[in-house]
């Protein structure tokens, strides 16, 4: 096990810089995710990790060691790929052991390490098989048994649940945290899906455009996040924002008043700013309170319903922990729970004091 230390790390494509000079210290043993839109570079980043993109400035260490201009297969890190990568010609037993085999282990060092992953993985049964026999999540088992033969010190998982139905996703990330837990590996983890991070990882690093917008744990980010991007970027529904201006009786948005906590308006009194909501965090006002919204759409979810509604001018998401009887065009009045409120500055997105919460 290793830590891993970028530092000042940038990628440039010609002409084109996709990494901007990134700095992130990922402790030993800690389970890190890298999350961002499409084209935000994290992919990237995690390929110039494992050594199969060059570094153009910047350096890069591995258990203390400079790996910057280290091929991959001196680095001792191991990576899972989106598509398995698996041999096909090679049953499971021989994929797993392949790269022991391949740096002149022993055979029987190599029997005994592949027994060992395939009964952590539930993969024993299967040996003798071919990829072409397996399933998918049974493939991405078996590229993780790969991976964790070799016993390195760092993991570099690249969207491996991506190509997988969405239950058998969330069967396979429980299983990678489960096996991070047994094996304390440091591991970095790219995915797109946010909800894979929140439920996995020991910290999330949310990249944009090759830049860092925030690192920290699942519950910081979505406590406090430190920016608009953030806020809407963690969060399943996404938050909801309203622009507006702060007031002394609460939050004037376009056609809507929505209550604040007695400090806010006051400190942010006249300044314009977008109001963040998160959709589980609205609550209805049965008293005819709070700000008055329009039904659009219901969306019956079982145990929860969730509405689109009208507020003012802006259309907004609401998660209600009930089952609502309500029907396109009803009207609700709304407000957000007390310490639930994310204020936004308007022109930079950048995170205001809101209720309870701190910058």
């Amino acid at each position: 096990m290793a830590e891993v230390l970028l530092s000042r790390v940038q990628k440039r494509f010609g002409a084109v810089q996709v990494i901007h000079g990134l700095d992130l210290h990922i402790h030993d043993g800690e389970f890190v995710a890298l999350v961002g839109p499409s084209g935000c570079g994290k992919s990237t980043l995690l390929r110039m990790i494992a050594g199969l993109e060059a570094v153009t400035l910047g350096r890069i260490h591995i258990g203390g060691r400079d790996v910057t201009d280290l091929d991959p297969k001196d680095r001792d890190i191991a990576m899972v790929f989106q598509n398995y990568a698996l041999y096909p010609h090679m049953t499971v037993a021989a994929n797993m052991g392949f790269s022991l085999e391949h740096r002149g282990r022993p055979r029987s060092e190599i029997a005994e390490r592949v027994r060992w992953a395939a009964d952590i993985l539930g993969l024993a049964q299967l040996l003798d098989r071919y990829p072409r026999q397996l399933s998918g999540g049974q493939r991405q088992r078996v590229a993780m048994g790969r991976a964790i033969v070799r016993d390195p010190q760092v993991f570099l998982f690249d969207e491996p649940l991506s190509n997988l139905d969405a239950k058998l996703r969330i069967v396979m990330r429980g299983e990678i945290k489960g096996l991070h837990q047994r094996l304390k590996t440091t591991t970095v983890y790219v995915t797109h899906d946010q909800v894979e991070a929140m439920t996995m990882a020991d910290r999330i690093v949310v990249l944009n455009a090759g830049r860092v917008e925030q690192v920290g744990s699942p519950l910081e980010l979505f406590d406090r996040p430190a920016n608009q991007f953030v806020a809407g970027f963690i969060g399943s529904p996404a938050m909801n924002f309203i622009p507006g201006r702060c007031m002394s009786e609460g939050f004037a948005a376009a056609g809507a008043l929505l209550p604040l906590s007695p400090t806010a308006p006051f400190v942010h009194e006249g300044r314009e700013a977008i109001c963040g909501i998160r959709p589980e965090h609205f609550e209805i006002c049965m008293s005819g309170e709070g700000a008055a919204a329009q039904v659009l759409l219901v969306e019956p979810l079982g145990s929860e319903t969730q509405l689109s509604l009208r507020l003012g001018e802006t259309q907004v998401i609401a998660l209600f922990h009930d089952r609502l009887a309500v029907a396109p065009g009803d009207m609700l009045h709304l407000r957000p729970k007390a310490g639930a409120v994310h204020l936004f500055d308007a022109a930079s997105g950048i995170r205001m004091c809101a209720d309870a919460q701190s910058p």
